[in-house]
């Protein structure tokens, strides 16, 4: 059962912010939401990291864990994963179906094709019987298709940046607000370090909602001699007196694994039963495809990252700051993006940029993109475009100085999701 072809008339509506469709489709799937609590995920950037982390450490502490991710990188079947297996083609097809016989036939106003995947991963939860749901949010927050659910264990806000501004506001405090849209009455709130003008939004939507809240500090390395020896070159970290391997990497995982491990304390205060081993193993075996993961492409060693945005891009290069090389930039970016922000945010004088298309998306021009990356960084060692990624790989493997710099495919998480796709892909480490 091909799922591409289930879900292909529902490509051309696009992203349609509202709950009205989702209510009437959900509704008629017998409101399958109704059987189970969730954890509800928004944010800017870390939102995947962190519903990786709860649900990783939900499944060690032996409950049946329901994850609701996207976008996809490989497969649609990542998005609906149970105890972290990624739900099954033939079950997804299946599901799918059940959801496309609900809609009503000559519907006026159908489901996007987000809402009708939402539908799909609650029904399956349902039918599971999971014991919690971690939800990831699509878009915004208020109006976005996962916020229909009045069994909120915990509302998580990870970070606020910058992005989306044609759909959810032009100002850091409309996005903010969008945002604070997940928050429920009386529910208990996880929030992460935020910039001031989206902090006095979201603070105020708390005192009116009376959420008890959690305000995220980032976790802090353990000091040498209060490490546990384990024969590997593990980082370990402390937030909340709770010490845990930090699996991802880069210097954001310090304040995204925090903010998990508050959740995880706010559901041991309402009881949920989960010992320091299942929060300890839990952290430890969490992977998060596509960011900061480090791969091999024909015999080359390779950083992948999605990097869509200014917030994700000043991650990427705070973190290859600390390998100390000049950066072979590999990029592709939609034409939706702020394409100045993580120009500003990656570049720096002597390092060469590859500009390639992102297959199957709104792609922005690559010869708009090599003037502005030029405006931007005048003294880059090199600007080239190529017309598709392997090619635009394979011209920056094979120019003379290529290895003495770190090689770097980022811009856009379909970008990296076309690359792992592809025959080209040879394989990672799989641990980032």
């Amino acid at each position: 059962m091909d799922i591409d072809d289930l879900l292909q008339s529902f490509k051309y509506f696009g992203v349609e912010l509202g709950l009205e469709r989702i209510k009437q489709l959900l509704s008629r799937l017998g409101n399958p939401q109704q059987n189970f609590p969730i954890i509800h995920v928004a944010g800017t950037n870390g939102k995947g990291s962190v519903c990786a982390y709860l649900s990783s450490i939900l499944t060690q502490a032996g409950y049946r864990v329901g994850r609701y991710t996207s976008p996809h990188l490989v497969d649609w079947t990542e998005r609906i994963c149970l105890n972290q297996e990624p739900i099954s083609s033939h079950t997804l097809g299946t599901i799918l179906e059940q959801v496309k016989a609900a809609i009503p036939k000559n519907c006026s106003d159908p489901p996007t094709l987000f809402e009708v995947t939402t539908a799909a991963a609650w029904l399956y939860f349902a039918q599971q019987q999971v014991d919690v749901a971690v939800i990831e949010v699509g878009l915004g927050g208020r109006l976005d298709a996962t916020n229909v659910c009045d069994r909120v264990l915990v509302s998580i806000i990870t970070s606020l940046s910058w992005e989306h501004w044609q759909r959810l506001g032009p100002t850091l405090a409309d996005i903010a607000k969008e945002k604070a849209g997940i928050l429920k009455y009386g529910c208990p709130a996880v929030i992460g370090p935020l910039p001031p003008e989206a902090r006095a939004v979201v603070e105020s939507r708390v005192n009116q909602l009376g959420c008890p809240v959690v305000w995220v500090d980032s976790a802090v390395d353990l000091p040498e001699g209060k490490t546990p020896s384990t024969g590997k070159h593990l980082r370990w970290v402390e937030y909340g007196g709770v010490s845990y391997n930090l699996p991802l990497l880069g210097e954001v995982q310090l304040v995204n694994s925090a903010i998990a491990i508050a959740t995880v304390q706010v559901l041991q205060q309402q009881g949920w039963e989960i010992p320091e081993d299942a929060i300890a193993l839990g952290m430890a075996k969490t992977t998060w495809l596509g960011r900061l993961q480090w791969t091999s492409w024909e015999n080359h060693h390779l950083l992948i990252d999605g990097a869509h945005n200014q917030a994700s891009a000043q991650v990427l290069r705070q973190y290859v700051d600390t390998l100390g090389k000049s950066v072979n930039w590999v990029m592709g970016i939609l034409s939706t993006k702020d394409h100045a922000g993580i120009f500003n945010a990656l570049l720096r004088p002597g390092d060469r940029l590859s500009l390639v298309p992102v297959p199957d998306h709104s792609s922005a021009e690559l010869d708009y993109l090599a003037t502005l990356a030029q405006q931007i960084c005048p003294t880059l060692a090199d600007c080239a475009m190529y017309p598709e990624l392997v090619t635009g790989l394979r011209g920056t493997f094979n120019k003379a100085e290529a290895e003495e710099k770190i090689t770097v495919l980022c811009g856009s998480l379909y970008l990296v999701g076309h690359f792992l796709r592809t025959e080209a892909f040879v394989g990672g480490n799989g641990n980032s």
